[in-house]
């Protein structure tokens, strides 16, 4: 209630700025670090909508989640007006809707040749879903392929069984119980002293996470094993974009082209820095065997194939639109 008090207060004062909203003030969410290239993403995104709206449209991004937001409520928060715009992991609030939580199936992209035909498969049906959550998305990049930092080397199926692994979505802890490991839901910033303890053994993320986790000091290995490239999007509030007058909306649209291009670069040199960084650190990075990569192929397919049984309509048709 207080929540939904204060965004109401807040998008009054937006609007009251101008009597024709000509100038629009808001905040957005940023929920990795400054240093994160989403968060840099973000930064760039509100610096070119300045430029191009010639600073009558200012967006003020706040990174590190300082706005005291958590992942699973950003798709509400941006809903009720609480947050005027907000960069959201999609996977994380896959539970509001399960098209959000595409992108980070199994296997369904192995490269990112893959990871953007998907996208512009499934970019109507995200669009849609934004809707019915009265928001707009403007963007979408996704991370670096997931793999998995272990202690031990990944040589075969077995040696997944039981590991205790740390994953960042639903799809992660239902592909990784099917394959045999310990699936572990643990919030980012108790991760590394997780695994220091062995109360984690392994973690399902990128090689830039690991790179910034420094996981050389606590673990050994990385498999290549291109688990999925999960999208992080940028949306607004539908009641705040519809405050833009036209030549608003369309210098936002063209911002966000933009930044969407660059970012999908981004994403693959951030991949290579850290694997690089990952390597001199000592950390063994390998490919997965043709034992692993079958053995994966085969929970990934059966885990698709139960997802299509009670999908929606929207993530049949993505699919079905991928596969063309």
């Amino acid at each position: 209630m207080v929540k939904k008090l204060v965004a109401a207060m807040l998008m009054v004062l937006a609007f009251s700025l101008s009597a024709n909203a000509a100038d629009l003030k808001m905040d957005c969410n940023a929920i990795y670090p400054a240093s994160n290239f989403h968060s840099k993403g973000a930064k760039l995104f509100a610096d070119k909508v300045r430029e191009y709206t010639k600073g009558s449209v200012d967006i003020s991004v706040h990174p590190g989640g300082s706005l005291g937001f958590k992942g699973p409520e950003l798709l509400k928060a941006v809903k009720d007006g609480t947050l005027p715009m907000s960069d959201i992991l999609m996977g994380v609030v896959g539970g509001s809707d399960k098209i959000f939580g595409l992108s980070s199936m199994p296997l369904l992209a192995k490269s990112y040749e893959d990871a953007k035909r998907l996208y512009d498969a499934a970019r109507p049906y995200y669009d849609k879903t934004c809707k019915r959550w009265k928001q707009k998305m403007l963007y979408a990049a996704p991370w670096p392929p997931s793999g998995l930092f272990l202690q031990k080397a990944f040589n075969a199926p077995a040696d997944l069984a039981g590991v205790k692994v740390r994953t960042y979505d639903k799809n992660g802890a239902g592909f990784l119980k099917m394959a045999g490991a310990s699936p572990m839901s643990l919030p980012w910033g108790e991760l590394y002293s997780a695994l220091q303890t062995g109360l984690v053994d392994s973690v399902l993320t990128s090689a830039v996470s690991g790179k910034d986790g420094k996981f050389w000091e606590v673990l050994g290995h990385f498999s290549k094993i291109n688990y999925a490239f999960p999208l992080n999007m940028m949306v607004i509030n539908i009641d705040y974009w519809n405050a833009l007058n036209p030549e608003q909306q369309k210098a936002v649209l063209k911002a966000a082209k933009e930044v969407e291009a660059y970012q999908w670069e981004q994403s693959r040199k951030s991949n290579e820095e850290a694997l690089k960084t990952l390597a001199e650190n000592g950390i063994k990075i390998a490919e997965p065997s043709a034992d692993v990569a079958a053995f994966l192929d085969e929970k990934a397919d059966a885990m698709l194939e139960a997802e299509l049984k009670t999908a929606k309509k929207n993530f049949k048709a993505a699919i079905e639109a991928y596969r063309k």
